[in-house]
């Protein structure tokens, strides 16, 4: 497989990822999207497998709408409890970088699965853009020795 089809290449694996399970609380999750700067965050299942992308929107309106800003009522909810709008649609290491592309077009991040369905980690949309980035200097210095 040639450098732009293997994903491997662009992952994050998960050791490297901030995520949170379903069972976290929304107090916890809401001091990990701070420590971190996230506007988003996988959610996993204890077992590892991913169960989909929490944002700041979901955790917004929920506050909004169940605990009327208690900070401390938030801390004894858990994630799994809170409705999601929508999910960034995770990919296997099989998928074929044109499609983990054009998803990161439309999410900060790509989660990734093992053929087990257990996530293994994301592909950020920077690190896309980090080589091409570098492919299209390469070729400008290639280009201009010519």
């Amino acid at each position: 497989m040639d450098e732009q089809g293997n994903i491997l290449l662009f992952l994050t694996p998960k050791e490297e990822v901030a995520y949170i399970y379903e069972d976290s609380s929304l107090g916890e999750t809401m001091d990990r999207m701070e420590m971190f700067r996230y506007t988003s965050i996988p959610v996993l299942k204890r077992s590892g497998e991913y169960l989909g992308t929490l944002t700041e929107g979901d955790l917004l309106w929920n506050i909004k709408n169940h605990y009327q800003f208690d900070y401390e009522n938030a801390k004894k909810s858990q994630i799994s409890e809170l409705p999601r709008y929508s999910d960034n649609m995770a990919v296997t290491i099989s998928t074929d970088m044109d499609d983990v592309i054009a998803k990161a077009m439309e999410q900060n991040f790509v989660p990734v699965e093992d053929d087990r369905g257990m996530f293994i980690g994301i592909v950020t949309r920077r690190n896309i853009l980090q080589y091409f980035k570098h492919r299209m200097e390469r070729s400008m210095r290639d280009f201009h020795i010519a």
